[in-house]
């Protein structure tokens, strides 16, 4: 075939490809989506328009994003920062997102100023997978306690599905977890998952599932849990000498051993009432290795452990994989408020929305969303009268449009629906979208190695920088 001929097909296919643009145009699908192509029946045939094949198909670059990492990156030293007093001397704090509180800035931060400074609160920060190996929660804990006292990282899961970093726990592998929020398990019969929504067993069975005539043909079961301070976490993390496993439905003898080191230091047994209890271990420092061995034929449901120090900010890690902030109404009433008033929460932080995003197809989907979810903190509150609430909503998430990396079209709306519902319940609301830099922030944030590939969760080096954002905000309300 002639050159000239080849020339002649490869530019009128090129010119039909570039009428098509003609009449492909902007359609608005699921809601608030928006997609170039045009529609052949029931299909829809992606192709771009006119005005974008002009452009270059790259969205608009986020100078908002770098920014504020810029900024905040230099009160951001190694994760083993001193607690201390932040110093903003060099920061411009004009440009930090700013916490939004329901009547102005100024009772509610007064409030919590005033738990932070009373010598002993503890503060709950339940979340998705962002928060996971006590990443955020971590930061936010180790600031608060080098303003306002405490020491110890809080609550630990027993059974460990996740690196957890701000202690080091080991169970015996006969553990199992169950968790209220994980849809692949069946929901336990009494819904009794305590104030952390999951628990664990060192048998197969409870004690639903065990009658009088079997409980004499089962044998005895060990299990063990290893205690020490994490050489990864923060200094005052590392220091605690309250140490509390939290337990309930024990309906049969359990033999409880602590061990320091070699050391018997305490035997016992569980109450097996079927009562939520808290076994405590107090020592007068902290202890390298404590052993806990737990004998009996049928487990209770051990809700976890706690490791505190005598006073100050004690601040629980609660992270949910999955999580939409939607499963607090399912839990049993009387068990979570039992735990509830034994450990006295006076602050909640809830960090939800993400898990949600990439399954609403509309803004009624977002509307029916934050209703359910404000159904939830409310009943939340019900258990915990008087706590102050404080909602982070979600960080800038991308997915792929036009084959380009750009934040869910449905985000912003959530973001606005959530600090509204926050605003007429009396809560507190931080806009970890808006923090980043708002709209297609993430894929500044992946390009500088401060977030994962999947445009999703935040490396442990854009951890901290989002936590300090988080904090800066939070201190800046709170100092006099």
């Amino acid at each position: 075939m002639k050159p000239a001929k080849i020339f002649l097909f490869f530019f009128l296919v090129l010119a039909l490809l570039l009428l098509v643009t003609l009449i492909s145009k902007p359609l608005k699908l699921d809601g608030m989506r928006m997609e170039e192509g045009f529609r052949a029946g029931k299909l829809l045939i992606k192709y771009p328009t006119v005005e974008s094949f002009a452009e270059s198909g790259k969205p608009q670059e986020n100078t908002k994003a770098d920014s504020v990492i810029t900024i905040i990156g230099k009160g951001v030293a190694d994760k083993d920062i001193a607690p201390a007093i932040p110093d903003f001397s060099e920061i411009d704090t004009t440009s930090i997102e700013r916490i939004s509180y329901p009547a102005g800035p100024g009772k509610f931060p007064e409030s919590l100023r005033e738990l932070l400074e009373s010598g002993s609160c503890r503060v709950l920060h339940y979340g998705d997978s962002q928060l996971e190996g006590d990443r955020i929660s971590g930061f936010l804990r180790n600031r608060l306690q080098g303003i306002y006292g405490g020491s110890g990282p809080g609550f630990i899961p027993i059974r460990q599905v996740y690196e957890q970093m701000s202690a080091e726990v080991i169970a015996s592998d006969n553990w199992l977890r169950i968790a209220a929020f994980d849809p692949t398990q069946s929901k336990i019969a009494d819904k009794n998952y305590g104030l952390y929504a999951s628990l664990s067993r060192f048998t197969p069975y409870d004690h639903f599932s065990v009658d009088s005539i079997r409980y004499d043909s089962l044998g005895i079961s060990k299990a063990n849990i290893t205690i020490s301070p994490s050489k990864r976490s923060y200094p005052g993390l590392r220091r605690y000498n309250n140490i509390g496993l939290h337990y309930g439905n024990a309906a049969y003898p359990v033999k409880i051993t602590v061990k320091s080191g070699t050391e018997i230091i305490s035997e016992s047994r569980l109450i097996p009432d079927k009562a939520y209890h808290c076994f405590e271990i107090k020592t007068e420092s902290t202890p390298e290795v404590i052993t806990i061995e737990l004998e009996g034929k049928v487990s209770p449901d051990f809700y976890g452990l706690t490791l505190d120090g005598k006073a100050g900010v004690k601040l629980d890690n609660i992270a949910m994989r999955g999580g939409s902030g939607t499963i607090f109404s399912t839990l049993n009433s009387e068990s979570f408020r039992a735990m509830a008033g034994r450990l006295n929460p006076e602050i909640v932080i809830f960090q939800y929305g993400g898990n949600t995003i990439p399954y609403v197809k509309d803004s009624l989907g977002i509307t029916n969303y934050t209703k359910y979810l404000a159904g939830n903190i409310k009943w939340v509150q019900r258990q915990i009268p008087g706590a102050m609430i404080l909602f982070i909503g979600p960080s800038d998430m991308s997915t792929m449009i036009g084959g380009n990396m750009v934040t869910y079209p449905l985000l912003p709306y959530l973001d606005a629906r959530l600090k509204e519902t926050c605003k007429n319940n009396g809560w507190a609301y931080w806009s970890m979208f808006e923090a980043m830099g708002g709209e297609n922030s993430m894929p500044h944030w992946v390009d500088q190695g401060l977030a994962a590939n999947d445009y999703t969760h935040f490396s442990p080096k854009g951890t901290r920088i989002i936590s300090e954002l988080f904090f800066t905000a939070l201190y800046l309300d709170l100092k006099k």
